[in-house]
């Protein structure tokens, strides 16, 4: 489980501050987790010297997490975001307790500590019905469960949440972008055997492992580790996922929004913001409220600007809920 770390209300600490070195090389990671140092820093200008010392400082300065992340859609597994409502006291052993099971990926907590949201992906129908119908129901000091499945990512594929940088020049962005899925295979059935979930399981713990690391899990020729891994990737199973804090960024508030938009409206809203730099995942949902987006901002003052300004200006949304996440419990990325 990822270390506990508070998101912050106001503007970040100037000292820890990236510079554009920096954000280039965390766009570039974005792009392609696993692409080599050498590649990255060949399209960068740099020498491999500088991008590992620097790979290095980020994983300290800004925490940052690279690992392998499996598309549950393409394996028949739907994402759920679900809210819990908690008494006094208790969301931070709640949270706890949803950051140490498997099928949760983001868990916070929000709503001045009275509320837990995560985002969870069963691993069957079966374990989701358990799940959202009796276990969740059924935990200590949970005050109401509102379960919400994702129908439709705008932004953000599946459940992963990505940043906008935009540090990169086009012919960089396209010299340092991971090869995309295959048509043909992305769109055909697939069943990880028990060698794939080796790997998949390996690059979940490091996505960087390497090619001697999967070996040795899987007791494969290098050969045939690079066939499979490129087989997992050219399907659209495994993607390599980084994640790191948003306040060296200068992105000091976190918060959730939750929309009531009319349904003629829906894709409409969801692809506006969907386009903005401050939106990092929108998605329709089912429920009541039928779009949910994270968004990150400096200060309170440019949140409740991005509200009144541009989520104002949408067609359709006919009410709208802002939670602020106070602590960050756990992450998609765990390595």
């Amino acid at each position: 489980m990822t270390p506990v770390t508070p998101a912050g209300h106001g503007a970040p600490d100037a000292s820890h501050a990236l510079d554009q070195l920096d954000l280039r090389l965390l766009q570039a990671l974005e792009l392609d987790g696993w692409a080599s140092f050498s590649r990255i820093a060949q399209v960068l200008g740099v020498s491999d010297q500088t991008v590992a010392r620097r790979v290095r400082r980020l994983r300290t300065t800004a925490n940052v997490r690279i690992t392998g992340m499996v598309d549950d859609c393409r394996l028949g597994r739907s994402g759920w975001i679900v809210r819990l409502g908690c008494g006094h006291g208790a969301a931070g052993q709640l949270a706890a307790t949803l950051a140490g099971r498997s099928d949760t990926h983001y868990v916070d907590i929000a709503a001045s500590g009275s509320e837990v949201i995560c985002s969870i992906t069963p691993h069957s129908r079966r374990e989701g019905d358990d799940l959202l119908l009796e276990r969740l129901q059924r935990i200590p000091h949970v005050t109401s469960v509102s379960s919400h499945c994702v129908l439709h990512a705008f932004y953000g594929h599946s459940l992963r949440w990505l940043r906008k940088i935009n540090a990169l020049e086009p012919a960089e962005e396209s010299a340092l972008r991971a090869p995309a899925p295959s048509p043909e295979l992305a769109a055909a059935p697939v069943t990880p055997d028990a060698v794939d979930h080796a790997m998949l399981e390996a690059l979940r713990i490091d996505g960087r492992a390497t090619l001697t690391d999967l070996q040795r899990v899987t007791g494969l020729s290098e050969t045939a580790v690079r066939r499979r891994l490129d087989r997992l990737r050219a399907t659209g199973v495994l993607h390599i996922a980084v994640e790191y804090d948003h306040e060296p960024l200068g992105q000091g508030v976190e918060a959730l929004v939750w929309l009531t938009v009319a349904p003629h409206d829906l894709a409409g809203a969801g692809q506006a913001l969907a386009a903005r730099p401050e939106v990092r995942f929108a998605a329709a949902i089912t429920g009541h409220t039928n779009l949910v987006f994270s968004v990150l901002c400096r200060t309170p003052p440019d949140l409740y600007a991005f509200l009144t300004e541009q989520v104002g200006a949408l067609s359709g949304v006919q009410a709208a809920e802002t939670v602020l996440t106070l602590r960050r419990v756990k992450t998609l990325t765990v390595g």
